[in-house]
């Protein structure tokens, strides 16, 4: 058969990773899923996606669009570094702008101000609305409140405007959201959730971890501190090439599972951990789709645990069955019986099968799938370390030495180096192994933002 799509065309698979092998009268299934898309470039029209022009540019040019929302608010001006350091930044997201993307630049205070190209509408990059952006941005002055909101709502209606399947926002807070009441917010995510993806950032020590990373993740992207300003521009540049990186928008795990089995979690679990299970989206009968967001050449895990009607010894049976859509506008949930996995979408063409065999060799149905244990791990270490920091932060110190010595015996465990050395930070660490840890009397605020901001972040196992 021809193949017709393009030889750059972003490619995906799914591999699946699990003990299929169940005691008898077992019944839960943990598989991890790994996604990874390769081949970069343009898609072909083989896949039937739109993204670029017939130009050859790729999606991160003509099929994409990116509003950039920059804190105005009065602490901007302390130091008045930190004003200057957001324009810098800003100044090098846009030289980062590749010809033919959709741009427009927010100034957000406790209102919503379009600093460039302004009119409701949406620039095209070139080098000329590039300057002219870098212009806009050299008049911006610090002052008034904090509704982030509303900067949320305007990057939505600009980013609708252009007819592109990729949009993504970049939000920098240096304060706290408090012009507007957390159901404001909550209002204005639940607006934007699925239209477009958002990398959040909180620059300096005095905003709030809950609201920047609340904000990343219903938007499915990244959140981070940048404790010294100094470092915006560096962020934001890598920021905005990962985001012309992205090559397909909207994908989603479709899971379909058979009658009398039940989907317990479906949990992205690297490069962070992130619960998808209340994301869930009826795509037919038995079917269900959960959100990933944009790709580009990378490759994400995905822990999926099912329960599934307990069998005999030797039965086995399908547990669920795994693959990648990008749902489409306006579409129904329905299908037809040769179609479980119905709906209207595009199909990717990856899958994965999750099995379950029921066996009485005690040896293979007690072993657990490294893959699974490891990001069981991992998830549990981002849990314990949230729990932990809140204890510390309510004086309840031994439970907090409790959970952040746990964390540390995790991270030791499973080789993530990054969350030690931040763990390091937090407390002093008297043998690794045991999780024998003792609080430090003085930490740097920025020390214990950071640590509780990365807490997600994951290392990956070695399947």
């Amino acid at each position: 058969m021809a193949n017709f799509a393009k030889p750059s065309a972003p490619r995906f698979s799914v591999d699946v990773y699990q003990n299929e092998y169940l005691p008898e009268g077992g019944r839960e299934v943990n598989a991890i899923v790994t996604v990874t898309a390769t081949g970069g470039g343009t898609l072909g029209k083989g896949l039937g996606l739109v993204t670029a022009t017939g130009s050859g540019r790729s999606p991160g040019a003509a099929g994409s669009a990116v509003a950039i929302m920059v804190d105005c608010s009065g602490s901007m001006n302390y130091p008045p570094t930190k004003m200057r350091n957001a324009q810098d930044a800003t100044a090098a997201a846009i030289d980062t702008l590749r010809d033919g993307t959709h741009f427009a630049v927010i100034g957000g205070t406790h209102v919503a101000t379009e600093v460039y190209p302004g009119g409701g509408r949406l620039a095209v990059a070139d080098p000329a609305t590039r300057e002219a952006a870098k212009q806009a941005l050299r008049r911006l002055t610090a002052g008034g409140g904090t509704a982030i909101g509303t900067w949320l709502r305007l990057a939505d209606r600009l980013l609708s405007s252009a007819d592109v399947p990729l949009r993504h926002g970049i939000l920098l807070t240096d304060g706290r959201n408090e012009h507007e009441s957390p159901e404001d917010l909550r209002t204005a995510l639940d607006v934007c959730t699925g239209r477009f993806t958002c990398d959040a950032r909180g620059v300096g020590t005095d905003w709030e971890v809950k609201e920047v990373t609340g904000i990343a993740s219903a938007l499915l992207g990244t959140a981070d501190i940048v404790a010294d300003p100094a470092g915006l521009a560096a962020d934001f540049t890598r920021m905005m090439e990962t985001a012309m990186g992205k090559e397909v928008a909207d994908v989603a795990l479709r899971v379909w599972t058979p009658v009398g089995t039940t989907i317990r979690f479906v949990k992205q679990v690297a490069p962070a951990v992130e619960d998808l299970t209340a994301r869930r989206t009826a795509a037919g009968p038995r079917a269900g789709d959960y959100p990933t967001g944009s790709w580009g050449d990378e490759s994400r895990d995905y822990h999926l645990c099912v329960e599934v009607p307990p069998a005999g010894l030797g039965r086995e049976m399908l547990a669920a069955r795994v693959s990648l859509v990008v749902p489409q506008p306006g579409s129904t949930t329905r299908a037809s019986a040769a179609e479980p996995a119905g709906g209207s979408a595009q199909d990717l063409g990856a899958q994965g099968l999750v099995r379950a065999v029921w066996t009485d060799d005690m040896a293979v149905s007690t072993a657990i799938s490294p893959p699974v244990a490891h990001y069981t791990g991992q998830a549990e270490l981002a849990q314990v370390i949230k729990q932990g920091i809140n204890l510390r932060k309510a004086g309840d110190f031994d439970g907090a030495t409790a959970k952040l010595g746990r964390a540390v015996q995790l991270a030791s465990a499973s080789g993530n180096a990054d969350t030690a050395k931040l763990l390091s930070k937090v407390v002093d660490v008297l043998d690794a192994a045991a999780g024998t840890v003792r609080l430090k009397t003085r930490v740097a605020e920025a020390d214990e933002m950071t640590l509780e901001t990365r807490s997600t972040k994951t290392v990956r196992v070695k399947k």
